[in-house]
């Protein structure tokens, strides 16, 4: 029997939607091994850091970077054409379920296993106090990478989805709350998102001073989602250099096509955003704030201005790991029971951030989760709702924008329309059929 709820949707007209397609400018690296041999034949503190025989820790986290299992059997292979015995330290603070073994299982589903990466993996919650910051907060290391002959820092950056500073998402980050484990997270994020900007600066300085860091490997990434370039930061001065890495990531972002060009984010309003996925594959938040505009605590702003988000599904990668979800305002029956509780308020308690972890209206399937946003969203007109409909966060190559929302686009430089306006399609069971185009 139809719920009297979603009985009071039958009327909703939902807009006729285009594919679109945008271009971003970009830049690509090409060949990752070669780019992973440039950076670290560039930088002289590589050859001059690695002697021969020493166990070497290369820290792996649990986003989903571009090309991570090609980029992790690179630096390794790096580290050995130098003398040294690299292994893999999981370092990705709570994730995981805060376990050895389920961050072990976490890169698996990244791609990166022993067999991919070439060397050992060796995963333990286990860290060591290496000081305490002038405000009493204890700085934790993981203790397998403590005891190594030397650390490589290897990350992406990139803005953050909780703050703003100097150094957001990147090798600091990296050093202060990834090898720091459960607690080295706990202790950072203790403070609340207003202070992490300071914390993970204080707590990754500590960490250059008194942990065996050789180097750090960053990489940034173009608005496809494809690697763009690699750098190498000595640890001399890494916490400086990071930070035009920082202000290059944010110009290559990608975005919706809201607001002026000119803009680092999309801005202004949009009446429904549909999202196929949430996912820590897209962002550390499951939904990026810089995107959406949607946000879970008052240290980080901009952004479009969404009157309702629904979400209607979790990816595989993520494992049940749904966090973001809060922010969202309605979302599918599919998503809710895919929903894991464990991971989700682990990551969610240890960011101090347990709004993310609300569940929303859920709907029966995709269709009424479409209808409630829409029917809620207080525009009295439906053909002036605007809709843009993205596969997640991150990949905006492509979209679905409805027919009011059409015309603005069109004006935009390096929109494409595939194909004009047309009924939203939806199978037996009430979900949406519209494929979306490969990503090139």
């Amino acid at each position: 029997m139809t719920p009297r709820y979603v009985q009071l949707l039958k009327d909703v007209a939902l807009p006729p939607v285009a594919l679109v397609r945008q271009t971003f400018p970009v830049m690509e690296a090409g060949d990752v091994a070669a780019a992973v041999h440039e950076a670290m034949a560039k930088e002289a503190c590589c050859d001059a850091a690695i002697k021969p025989g020493m166990r070497i820790a290369l820290t792996v986290g649990s986003r989903g970077l571009a090309s991570l299992p090609e980029l992790t059997r690179a630096i390794a292979a790096e580290i050995r054409a130098r003398g040294g015995e690299p292994f893999i330290v999981p370092s990705m603070g709570s994730h995981g379920g805060a376990t050895a073994e389920g961050q072990v299982k976490m890169l698996a589903h990244l791609g990166v296993t022993e067999e991919s990466a070439g060397c050992p993996i060796r995963s333990s919650m286990e860290t060591v106090n290496v000081g305490t910051l002038e405000n009493g907060m204890e700085v934790h290391v993981d203790k397998l990478a403590y005891e190594a002959d030397g650390i490589v820092v290897f990350n992406r950056v990139k803005p953050h989805t909780e703050f703003r500073g100097d150094n957001e998402s990147g090798l600091i980050k990296m050093l202060a709350i990834g090898l720091g484990k459960q607690s080295g997270a706990d202790n950072c994020h203790a403070w609340g998102s207003g202070y992490l900007a300071r914390s993970i600066v204080d707590m990754g300085r500590m960490k250059l001073d008194r942990c065996k860091i050789l180097f750090g490997v960053a990489t940034l990434e173009n608005a496809y989602d494809r690697l763009a370039r690699v750098v190498v930061l000595p640890a001399q001065g890494m916490i400086e250099r990071e930070r035009p890495l920082l202000a290059e990531a944010m110009r290559a972002m990608p975005r919706l096509p809201l607001g002026p060009l000119e803009g680092l984010q999309a801005s202004g309003p949009l009446d429904v955003l549909v999202l196929d996925q949430v996912g820590k594959e897209f962002s550390g938040s499951g939904m990026d704030p810089n995107i959406t505009g949607r946000v879970s605590t008052p240290a980080i702003s901009g952004g479009p201005e969404v009157a309702r988000i629904a979400v209607l599904d979790v990816s595989d990668h993520s494992e049940g790991n749904a966090v973001g979800i809060g922010m969202a305002d309605v979302i599918t029956q599919r998503l809710f029971d895919k929903f894991d509780r464990e991971p989700t308020y682990i990551n969610c308690i240890t960011l101090g951030t347990l709004t993310m972890a609300g569940l929303p209206m859920t709907m029966p399937n995709d269709w009424a989760a479409i209808a409630a946003a829409v029917k809620s969203c207080a525009s009295h007109t439906p053909s002036a709702i605007t809709l843009i409909r993205a596969p997640n966060s991150l990949h905006l190559q492509h979209l679905y924008v409805s027919e009011a929302l059409l015309p603005s686009v069109r004006e935009r430089p390096g929109i494409e329309v595939v194909h004009e306006p047309r009924p939203m399609g939806f199978d037996a069971a009430g979900n949406l059929a519209d494929p979306w185009p490969e990503r090139h």
